[in-house]
């Protein structure tokens, strides 16, 4: 309890306070860890003994712990003073020094178990995680349930989308697998899109071409897995092609709520879900059990999602603003009412052109439309979309792109795609950054070869994606 500079060891030593003293060269060990010591006061015999009590009040100054010990000068009289002190010491205060030495090393013991358990911890979540987590575990299933009059699902599709909501939480969920019924032979996309049913903040979208997907189930994987408060994820299926794969649906439930729904009524979805399967773990890791694995083509965190079409009001309103020498005796622009199309011939030079005013609202990131040339002898063409301001001199823009190649940077230019007879192909756009204002849409064409013959050019299922920024929502409007 008494601390004591080593010089003073030979006065101390033989004093009533040998029992009770810790000299300063017997504190720490060689480690430079303390001794099971605490000190209540120190003594001063000489001053080489006070300058090592400094010393050692330094050193323990440095463990926050224990305060530095009040300096008693015991050099007139020694064995006086000594004697008082040691009266002192083995009193109440002795005992409450002891005490809370006692609490000292009791507080030392509890702070190593404590790391003892939180180590043990660690061990058994790394062995959770490593025996559940090892690739992705399957929280939740739809099993197939093929019927053979199930049919229309893929037209559903390709005239809208087919919606499944998730019956589970979204916390943790890294992945999901859709079930195809058979393997599309033509050529097309189809788009999911993922996205929080609450506000319809959006969480990834896959573009995938028919081709990668297996007859089976396929596995659309995220990046990383949803987290923040729990919500209700929503699965969106749409589709651009002659004919889509159509995904399969499991068995009817009691709930029309976890049922799938399209934008028009079908008979087969009547309470009945898609089949799917819904994985949580290591994000962007397959499971292993499943064929493939498709990686999103967009992140959309923070935004919300709109699928919208042109309204046949506006298609019918298309007008010529071809760019071309040639005037010719038949209309090369025009609107077939009951395909709900656009015709755009091609001439043999310049450009044919139709345009559709205001109907690309400010937003949107994606534009995708199918095209063939609609006569079994049709000459080849090519086909292009222009997206203009609303205010801009379309026939000015035109020329500018036949002469340079290129569309100014107002408006946006997506290429000459190749059309051929008979031939339906899918034209999908992404955009480099979205849309800031309303646009006009033009249909380009132009010959491919020296004829232009029967080269009726057919333009429909137009579609575009917008974008909306979302603000955050807490706790209690997720719960709503």
């Amino acid at each position: 309890m008494v601390l004591a500079g080593a010089s003073d060891r030979a006065e101390l030593a033989a004093g009533p306070l040998a029992h009770l003293v810790t000299f300063t060269d017997e504190l720490f060990r060689s480690d430079g860890t303390m001794r099971d010591v605490y000190p209540v006061l120190a003594v001063v015999a000489s001053p080489a003994g006070a300058a090592e009590i400094e010393v050692a009040s330094a050193a323990l100054a440095k463990m926050a712990t224990i305060p530095a010990p009040p300096v008693i000068r015991i050099d007139r009289d020694v064995d006086g003073v000594a004697s008082l002190v040691r009266t002192v010491l083995e009193s109440g205060l002795g005992r409450i020094s002891s005490y809370a030495q006692t609490m000292a090393s009791e507080l030392v013991m509890l702070r190593r178990e404590r790391e003892t358990l939180f180590e043990n911890f660690r061990v058994l979540e790394d062995a959770f995680r490593a025996r559940n987590w090892e690739a992705a575990s399957e929280i939740f299933a739809h099993d197939v349930f093929v019927d053979p009059k199930d049919e229309g699902v893929g037209r559903l599709m390709r005239e809208g989308w087919v919606e499944q909501l998730f019956p589970v939480s979204s916390f943790g969920v890294s992945g999901f697998a859709l079930h195809f019924r058979h393997q599309a032979a033509g050529s097309g996309e189809v788009i999911v899109t993922l996205d929080y049913l609450e506000n319809g903040e959006g969480v990834a979208e896959w573009v995938v071409p028919f081709s990668a997907l297996a007859a089976d189930w396929n596995y659309f994987s995220l990046p990383k897995a949803c987290d923040g408060s729990p919500r209700t994820l929503r699965l969106r299926i749409s589709a651009n092609g002659a004919e889509p794969p159509a995904p399969s649906l499991g068995h009817p439930i009691a709930s029309r709520r976890y049922a799938a729904r399209a934008r028009s009524p079908h008979g087969d979805l009547d309470h009945r879900p898609l089949a799917l399967k819904i994985y949580s773990g290591v994000p962007g890791v397959r499971p292993t059990a499943l064929p493939n694995s498709i990686a999103p083509s967009a992140l959309i965190g923070g935004r919300r999602i709109e699928d919208y079409r042109l309204p046949l009001d506006a298609l019918r309103a298309v007008a010529d603003v071809s760019v071309s020498p040639i005037v010719p005796d038949f209309q090369t622009i025009r609107f077939l009412e009951h395909e709900d199309a656009i015709v755009c011939h091609p001439l043999p030079a310049g450009i044919s052109a139709g345009a559709v005013a205001n109907v690309v609202a400010p937003g949107t990131v994606r534009f995708s439309a199918r095209a063939v040339i609609d006569h079994a002898e049709g000459k080849p063409a090519f086909v292009g979309f222009l997206l203009a301001p609303s205010a801009a001199n379309l026939r000015s823009e035109i020329a500018v792109l036949e002469r340079e190649g290129a569309a100014r940077r107002s408006a946006y230019f997506s290429g000459w795609r190749d059309v051929s007879a008979g031939e339906p192909v899918s034209i999908n756009i992404m955009l480099d950054s979205p849309t800031q204002r309303m646009m006009n849409l033009v249909i380009l064409s132009r010959a491919k070869g020296d004829s232009v013959d029967f080269s009726w050019l057919k333009v429909f299922d137009f579609r575009l994606v917008r974008h909306f920024d979302v603000e955050a929502r807490g706790e209690a409007a997720h719960a709503q």
